[in-house]
Order: structure tokens, then sequence, then C-alpha cells
């Protein structure tokens, strides 16, 4: 059993600097001892042109943020929805380095925990080469309705962790994530958090 509370999150931006881009949509997937509990998204209106290679490769194009929310407007939903959670995101550190970017944009504050899946991956499956999101489907045998849209991607997230509890098991999952919250001292400062991802 998952022992934290989880939010397996994934965002859609305008490109891939934090500093200039935005966020186009966020889905994220809620678990709770183990269990999906909820999940939520919207898309965002972020206030600038989307790039005509992140609207083919995404399908978002400004028409269908035009009416959208800004982040400002969904900043106080989102931040409950996230505070006191592990955050677990493929490549978390983009999504994470986002979420940072906006919420300090309001002067709000934002820190968590996290859990990158590439990581995991490369920890779990040290045999394999590639560790990118359509590698990972493929060879979990994991399907996506809505692949590079948040929420579709979001719960890709969370049936990837799922089928890794069940192989190679909750204590290889465990050691993985550990090596990600309990970094040595030469890889980082240590997290708040060393509560076993599962169970």
């Amino acid at each position: 059993m998952l022992d934290r509370a989880l939010v397996f999150l994934d965002l859609e931006t305008t490109g891939a600097a934090a500093s200039v881009d935005r966020i186009t949509e966020i889905g994220l997937i809620e678990v709770e001892n183990g269990e999906y509990v909820r999940e939520w998204s919207t898309l965002v209106n972020p206030q600038m042109d989307i790039p005509p290679f992140i609207e083919a490769l995404t399908g978002i194009s400004d028409a269908m943020v035009a009416e959208a929310p800004t982040f400002a407007a969904v900043s106080v939903e989102l931040h409950a929805r996230l505070m006191g959670k592990l955050l677990v995101a493929h490549n978390a550190r983009f999504d994470y380095g986002f979420l940072r970017a906006e919420f300090a944009r309001l002067h709000t504050d934002y820190a968590s925990d996290l859990v990158c899946t590439v990581k995991l991956s490369r920890r779990l499956f040290p045999g394999h080469a590639r560790h990118n999101l359509d590698s990972l489907m493929e060879r979990h045998a994991v399907a996506c309705g809505a692949r590079h849209r948040a929420l579709g991607d979001a719960r890709v997230l969370w049936d990837l962790i799922s089928k890794w509890r069940a192989c190679p098991g909750a204590d290889a999952l465990n050691a993985a994530a550990a090596s990600q919250l309990n970094p040595s001292p030469k890889s980082g400062p240590r997290s708040r958090a060393n509560v076993p991802l599962a169970a």
C-alpha cells in the first residue's frame, strides 16, 4: 500500500524555460493510502502565444485557452491540492520548476518532496537504455487515451507506479524512491521526508 499522500502531476507548457514560458494545462491524480482518490485538470490561459510546434505536439491552441482561467485564477485550489503531498512526475524537475515559477509570480511559496519516474525507471530497470514516457508505456503495456495532454499523462504515471508495485515489487519501489528522497551528502541536501512510497 502507498503510505504517503501523493499527487501524480503533468503540465503542458508553452516551452521549456520556466523563467519565460508558462503553463497551458494542469492534470493531476490524487492518491491516499495507496488508493486513487480523485483527479483534476484544467486548461490555463498562459497570457502569451503558444508556439506552433507546441500546438502540434499537444493539440492545445491559442483558441482553446483564450477563455481558460489564468494560473492566478486556479492557484488557490491547486496549491491546496498540492500542499503536504509528495509530488510524482516524469522529469519531475521540469514540472516542479514551472510550478515554483508560477507560484513565485504570485508571491506564493511552494515546495515539495519529489519523486521522478524517469529516475525510478532507471533504478528499477537498469538494463534498459530508454526511459522516456513512450518507451515506458510500451515496455509496461500502459495505454494512454490522451498523450501529451496533462491528465492523460498523469494517469500514465499512476498506472506505471501501480505496475511497479507488483513487479519488481514494493520493496524495490521503496528503495528506488528513497534514493531520491534521501540523497547522499554528495548528491544534495537531505529531504524532509523519509516515509516509504509503497508498502
